[in-house]
Parts: C-alpha cells; structure tokens; sequence
C-alpha cells in the first residue's frame, strides 16, 4: 500500500519494480534480440517496458486518484504485454528458460505491487468522494 506522503513518482514501489523490470528488459533481453538482429521485437519489447514506468509517472503526476489509476490501467496493459513478449522470445528459442523464469518473476512482483497502488487510488478516490469527472489541481502549486 502506498502512503499519501509520497512526493514523488521515484519512491513509488509500483515505479521500483517496473523500474528493475525495464533494466532487467534494457541490459539482458535486449542485447540478446540485437545480436539474433530480432529488432522489431527488441524495440517492441523495450517500448513496452518503458511504458510500465512512464505511465505510472505520468499518472502520479495528475493529483486526481482516479486519473492517477486509469494510467496505472495504460502501465498494466504494458506489463502484459512485455509478459507477451518474453513468451513469445522463449517459444521462439531467443531466450533461455532461465531468463523467461526471471523475466516472469519481474512481472508477477510488478503486476502484484501495480494491483495493490490501484486499489489503493481506488480506496483513496471513494474516501475523497472523488469521481469520474475532471480532476482536481492541488492548491499548493
């Protein structure tokens, strides 16, 4: 559970663990998927991991709980994705079980930190009396 005291995205656990699930993507699969010259799925695979992290960021940065989820909804989406893809490297035999198994711990303890920050906002947004209408701008800006 995220604390309301977090300022910024960086101490976010949701950002951590996609931040140590897009390393691990950037410095082991990708170099692997260069030199098979597989570069549309390195690309693809890197788009996709950088996008579980910017969307998180993007969406801490929206001051609005319900926002803040729907982009954390986008970063999701993302992680699923990279989920794909490394399946789809491992049953094309680009990679190697091992870094399939580590790839797939990266997602589960993203997707399980990821669920817990948008229930969190949810929570958050009901208490607030928040809806789905336009967000709100902090006063201390």
């Amino acid at each position: 559970m995220e604390e309301q005291t977090t300022r910024t995205f960086e101490e976010l656990e949701a950002w951590k663990a996609g931040r140590e699930l897009r390393i691990f993507v950037f410095r082991q699969i990708a170099p692997i998927l260069k030199e098979l010259k597989e570069f549309d799925l390195c690309n693809q695979i890197k788009r996709a991991s950088g996008s579980v992290t910017h969307n998180i960021a993007e969406g801490h940065g929206r001051y609005h709980f319900l926002d803040n989820s729907r982009f954390c909804s986008q970063a999701r989406g993302s992680l699923n994705e990279v989920l794909d893809l490394l399946i789809t490297c491992n049953d094309d035999s680009l990679i190697n079980d091992n870094l399939y198994q580590t790839g797939r711990e990266h997602f589960n303890k993203t997707l399980r930190i990821l669920n817990g920050y948008m229930s969190w906002l949810r929570r958050s947004a009901k208490a607030k009396g928040q809806t789905n209408k336009t967000p709100e701008t902090p006063l201390n800006l």
